[in-house]
């Protein structure tokens, strides 16, 4: 079983649903679907929301047999004694873990998103990190981080590597500190950053550790902000779309060359 709600989101979207779900009320949609059809609905969603927000709550193997997906909103999967919840955060609680990862309440972003457009400008930090994980599945709360690797740039140029295998549940204990003290504070530039915070997230919960909250530059939404003219904002076809091959380069390198391709593409476009 696969309920998804969506809030604020295209009507495209919603007629991409209503192919494989039934709507039983506005926004709210509900059905019988592969694991398969389920990651690519949800990527679909992530692809196509655009500034709104939805949440996809579906059957699966754990203890309480289910498990929740969450874009663009403050409610926040949450481990409680072994079971999966949905928390929404106090401002006292988005303080105290960073969770504003911009440094900014969601309407200040909205504000401050709105007049980055206007100026058609974009501030690009000259240090960031990018991370490649792997992992066991695709589900923080059911699997587990087998790969950390990181790579930071500055200036343009790799300034330092890190990378560690995660052969047991146990040694991440011993992974998870050492990386969390490479990145330090730096900010993260991802095109999947639900995907790789939620692993962080989750590990960090698991090992009594602060939540990884780094700000995060996505290059998702970047590439949506200055391209109108691509059938979709997948990696591959972004990297299509720039000429970039990637066939024997890591992800990570492969996201920095992409970056550098879309900032060029903004300067261009002032």
């Amino acid at each position: 079983m696969v309920v998804i709600t969506l809030t604020a989101c295209p009507p495209a979207l919603r007629g991409d649903l209503t192919r494989w779900l039934q709507e039983i009320n506005t926004g709210v949609y509900v059905g019988r679907v592969s694991a398969r059809v389920r990651e690519k609905l949800w990527e679909r969603i992530q692809e196509s929301a655009k500034s709104g927000s939805a949440t996809m709550v579906y059957s699966t193997n754990n203890e309480q047999h289910m498990d929740f997906r969450i874009h663009n909103t403050a409610w926040e999967p949450i481990d409680f004694d072994g079971l999966k919840l949905i928390l929404r955060p106090s401002p006292a609680r988005i303080k105290k873990l960073s969770e504003v990862r911009m440094g900014y309440s969601k309407a200040a972003r909205r504000r401050k998103a709105l007049q980055m457009t206007r100026k058609r400008s974009y501030l690009h930090p000259a240090t960031y990190a990018i991370i490649d994980i792997e992992t066991t599945g695709p589900s923080p709360a059911e699997h587990e981080l087998r790969k950390i690797s990181v790579i930071k740039i500055r200036n343009g140029e790799i300034q330092n590597r890190f990378s560690s295998q995660i052969s047991s549940h146990s040694s991440i204990r011993d992974v998870l500190p050492e990386f969390l003290e490479f990145v330090g504070k730096t900010p993260i530039v991802s095109h999947n950053e639900e995907h790789i915070y939620g692993f962080l997230r989750a590990a960090c919960a698991r090992c009594g550790l602060p939540l990884f909250s780094n700000q995060c530059i996505n290059i998702l939404a970047l590439a949506r902000r200055l391209l109108d003219d691509v059938d979709n904002y997948r990696l591959d076809t972004l990297l299509e779309y720039f000429k970039i091959d990637a066939s024997e380069l890591e992800e990570s390198m492969a996201i920095k060359l992409l970056y550098d391709k879309l900032i060029e593409f903004e300067k261009a476009t002032k």
